[in-house]
């Protein structure tokens, strides 16, 4: 049976989903814009914004049971791949091995107009 996952530790959605989604020991994160948890505003400059992302994913991957070393897929949506580099060395300090399978893509628009959003993959 599927499994809703809800966390106060990330932000709630802004739409009619869920933040994460478990099923038969997987755990299906829903796209992470780099929105604070605690203001529900985002984050300024896309460093900070992969930061933000990447902590309300692993926020909640905790509240599933799993955590980032367990992710098997990552989408990573970029406004601007300008940005693929500074994102690259973010991401690479929170997977530090046995990384996961990644697709990265620039989209036109993203919600909030953030520069970034994240979903994942994990097993639990």
């Amino acid at each position: 049976m599927k499994e809703i996952i809800s966390t106060e530790s990330a932000p709630k959605a802004i739409g009619p989903y869920s933040q994460a989604t478990k099923l038969n020991g997987l755990v299906f994160v829903s796209g992470q814009l780099p929105m604070d948890p605690k203001t529900g505003k985002l984050v300024d400059g896309i460093e900070n914004q992969a930061k933000q992302s990447l902590e309300n994913l692993a926020a909640i991957l905790t509240e599933a049971g799993s955590d980032l070393s367990k992710v098997v897929k990552t989408t990573i949506f970029l406004k601007n791949l300008e940005h693929f580099q500074t994102v690259n060395a973010i991401y690479a300090q929170y997977f530090t091995s046995r990384h996961p399978a990644r697709s990265t893509v620039q989209v036109a628009k993203l919600p909030l107009d953030a520069e970034i959003e994240i979903e994942a993959i994990g097993a639990v």
